[in-house]
């Protein structure tokens, strides 16, 4: 394998923008002027003494950039730092003070992510809203992720990768994507089994109009919240004992009231923000807490979803880790966006440029956080959205991890082609990345697939963050892939094996008018490479098992596989670009009670515990050191 020559980074301005951008094939682009400006104007200056009021992100024994301090620990000691850390100071999140007055915030960073020496294992990546059982209301729940971790756990598994479970707005039409979610702090209601609420048992649950949802061919959120929501609120206002969820209310502090009352304001007055009355746009204004005030009952309704919700997953994800999906950003008139709006830009929103995939770029929605705010906000936007997603499960999945080094902004009168690339403070995420892990024990895994400038991927490794490999993408054979890795056939953008061997999802595309045929039959042509040892006559669940011989020969840390595989389906979750198609609304074909006897599921299983199976053995012998270490 040749090395590949170290590219210049493009030349960058001081408000973090860069002049030109490489394409996945090497060619120079250079960034018009117009949209130079654009950026400028939505970014502004940043205050003259941000250098000397921005968090310090460091580890122990790092040389500090003040020469003496006190610092205020989390746990209320003080101890005086001059020059360098010690090597023993506590990790976390403290006060320093300098001798001048100033008072910043010091973050303490182990600098690595929490990974168990020498663990390797296999799991099921899992659309949990597509996993519907015999007891479910038409979408997967929280019981049926329970009854996928019970299977993955008698098969062996040592881990469940789900989709973002993060919350949308409450209103009746349901966002759809989980990767445009209203906030990254909380999770969706929708997914809650509402036979398992407290104080379920003394209601009418309507249950069989709630399991007749499940006979429609499609998820529909719409119809399903609204059943749900209704028996929900049926439940909370029987008045059962609350005083569990009252303490674990106090607890949750600002971030749950904000969460709350910008619910009951959406229920009223619409899910975007922007649109509301003037005098509740502003989250710390009077018009929002006489709001508060008046609807009280509603602002604790959501707050109790939030509270049944926590104890539901925790509940499912006993036992195992679940690594969770931490989409790249929100919506941008969600309860994030509201609560931080004074750190995120305004006028642009996420995507990237085009490439072999998508050639005309992507717009993906979410507005970015503007990095010198992020900066004067402690971070805590940041660090709040990480630490929401690693809570109680024990893995996180950063998506589009590039974000934390550079985001393509895209301005809101233009196309995603007339875009940017903006820098971040790459090192001092990554270290609250490792920071957050190490206290929550979560293996962190990055997507970096796509165009993936250089020193990303070392940055990565230095960093503890596992690397994502699919054998779609790569070159080489899994046996050669990295061990500090995920290593997977597929995402949900992207075909199944079932779909690209008989040609289906190729039709799909055509259908949606995705590209020529050239191109489409030139794309499934180099997927096909990397089965050219299947028989052409193969079945499709013939095609699934080989694929997954291969993968199970690679070295890498985490072997993940897709119950959509396993099942032989043929439609992927999602194709991007296919706005007319039903993108996160396609069920699995088996019910969650019927998966331990499917011969795809056992036979993926088998596939991948065995190629784990010698590694394991050797890591017995030297005294079980690849066992999975206790939380």
């Amino acid at each position: 394998m040749t090395s590949t020559p170290t590219r210049p980074k493009p030349t960058t301005d001081d408000w973090g923008i860069d002049a030109s951008w490489l394409d996945a094939l090497d060619e120079e682009h250079t960034v018009a002027e117009e949209t130079i400006a654009t950026m400028r104007q939505v970014i502004g200056h940043p205050p003259a003494d941000l250098l000397e009021t921005a968090p310090i992100v460091a580890r122990p024994g790092d040389a500090l950039e003040v020469a003496e301090a006190e610092v205020t620990c989390e746990d209320g000691e003080t101890r005086h730092v001059a020059g360098n850390l010690p090597e023993d100071f506590p990790l976390g999140y403290h006060r320093l003070r300098t001798p001048d007055g100033r008072d910043r915030r010091l973050i303490v960073s182990p600098g690595r992510c929490w990974l168990p020496e020498g663990w390797r294992g296999w799991g099921w990546a899992v659309q949990l809203y597509a996993t519907r059982g015999r007891g479910s209301w038409g979408i997967g729940d929280l019981a049926d992720l329970r009854a996928v971790r019970e299977l993955a756990q008698q098969q062996g598994a040592g881990f469940v990768l789900v989709n973002p479970l993060h919350a949308v707005a409450p209103t009746p039409e349901q966002e759809a994507s989980p990767y445009l979610p209203a906030s990254r702090r909380f999770r969706n209601p929708i997914y809650l089994r509402v036979a398992d609420v407290p104080g379920a048992e003394g209601v009418d649950l309507e249950d069989d109009a709630g399991r007749a949802l499940s006979d429609a061919e499609l998820i529909d959120r719409n119809a399903i919240w609204a059943h749900k929501r209704r028996v929900l609120r049926r439940i909370f206002d029987t008045g059962t004992d609350e005083s569990a969820f009252r303490d674990w209310w106090w607890h949750q502090g600002q971030p749950l009231m904000d969460w709350a009352s910008w619910c009951a304001i959406a229920d009223v007055h619409g899910p975007d923000w922007h649109s509301w009355p003037a005098e509740l746009r502003d989250p710390r204004g009077s018009g929002v807490a006489d709001f508060v005030a008046r609807a009280e009952t509603q602002v604790a309704f959501h707050a109790w979803l939030q509270w049944v919700v926590d104890l539901q997953l925790r509940a499912a994800t006993e036992g195992i880790t679940v690594i969770q999906d931490l989409p790249i950003g929100v919506a941008g008139g969600g309860a994030d966006a509201w609560a931080w709006q004074d750190v995120l830009a305004d006028g642009v929103s996420v995507g990237a440029p085009p490439d072999a995939f998508n050639t005309l770029g992507q717009d993906w929605g979410s507005p970015p956080l503007v990095p010198w705010r992020l900066q004067a906000a402690d971070y805590e936007p940041f660090i709040q959205s990480i630490r929401a997603t690693m809570a109680g499960a024990g893995g996180l999945r950063v998506d589009h991890v590039m974000g934390l080094f550079r985001l393509w902004w895209v301005p809101s009168d233009g196309s995603a082609a007339d875009g940017a690339y903006v820098r971040y403070p790459d090192e001092d995420l990554l270290d609250i990345v490792a920071l957050e892990s190490h206290r929550a024990q979560a293996i962190v895994v990055g997507e970096d697939l796509g165009t993936v400038e250089d020193g990303v991927r070392e940055a990565m490794a230095e960093h503890g963050i596992l690397s994502y490999k699919l054998l779609w993408f790569e070159d080489d054979d899994p046996a050669q892939w990295p061990a500090e890795a995920m290593a997977a056939i597929t995402t949900h953008d992207l075909p199944t094996v079932a779909g690209l061997w008989t040609g289906s999802d190729l039709a799909e595309q055509r259908a949606h008018g995705l590209g020529s045929d050239e191109d489409l039959e030139r794309g499934r042509a180099s997927l096909l490479e990397h089965l050219a040892g299947v028989p052409a006559d193969a079945s499709p669940a013939e095609a699934v098992e080989a694929a997954y011989r291969s993968l199970a020969t690679a070295p890498s840390t985490l072997l993940s596989a897709t119950l959509d595989d396993a099942l032989t389906e043929e439609r992927r979750p999602n194709m991007p670009g296919a706005n007319d198609r039903p993108n996160w609304c396609l069920p699995l074909p088996v019910p969650v009670e019927e998966l331990a006897a499917h011969p795809g599921v056992q036979g993926v299983a088998a596939v991948l515990a065995e190629g784990l199976r010698p590694a394991v053995r050797k890591e017995s012998a030297e005294g079980g050191k690849g066992k999975r270490a206790k939380k």
